[in-house]
């Protein structure tokens, strides 16, 4: 089995539900991210869809829209449903790892700055190497005291407080290119 594991964190209808939700950004998330689905396959790295569920709106299974975008047309090795911000505490992920061995996690999906920087760090807080490939995130403009971050100022923020502490920081390139350099190695 792979020793590497791509998540692919909370790329689900429930987004489009949202008042924040903007397709500005969607062309180049989906090129990258279908990228990356595609190169790890081809690496063996194990794809690991986790989905969002909480409360009585869009992200509660009862909506229907607990489900994956359907560009999302990969075979998945394990689909797990959260309910807190990372990916690993309350879903089962970390046990499912460790029954898998697999050490090193690539990390991708939405909302950047929330549940994909949340989940590298406890990833990196439990042991696990991390891999965060920005561009194969996808976030979207935040207010706060009459401040408007935009969607990439939130990634630059995610990538500045990650790298060097809980991450690598990668483009889908890169990611897979280290993959393909470890393969040739072993």
């Amino acid at each position: 089995m792979a020793h590497s594991a791509l998540l692919i964190i909370d790329v689900q209808l429930s987004f489009l539900h949202r008042p924040f939700w903007s397709e500005n950004d969607i062309p180049a998330f989906q090129q990258a991210l279908s990228s990356l689905i595609e190169g790890c396959r081809r690496h063996d790295v194990a794809l690991v869809d986790i989905l969002h569920n909480s409360g009585d709106g869009p992200f509660s299974l009862a909506s229907g829209l607990v489900k994956r975008m359907p560009f999302l047309t990969h075979t998945a090795d394990v689909t797990l449903i959260k309910h807190v911000h990372n990916a690993l505490t309350d879903s089962g992920l970390h046990q499912w790892l460790q029954e898998q061995e697999i050490g090193h996690l690539i990390i991708a999906g939405m909302r950047t700055e929330q549940c994909c920087e949340t989940t590298a760090r406890v990833a990196s807080d439990l042991g696990y190497r991390v891999t965060f490939v920005t561009e194969a995130t996808l976030t979207f403009p935040m207010t706060h005291d009459g401040r408007t971050l935009s969607a990439a100022e939130l990634k630059h923020h995610t990538e500045t407080v990650l790298v060097d502490r809980f991450a690598d920081i990668r483009t889908a390139a890169e990611c897979l290119a280290e993959l393909a350099d470890r393969a040739k190695a072993s």
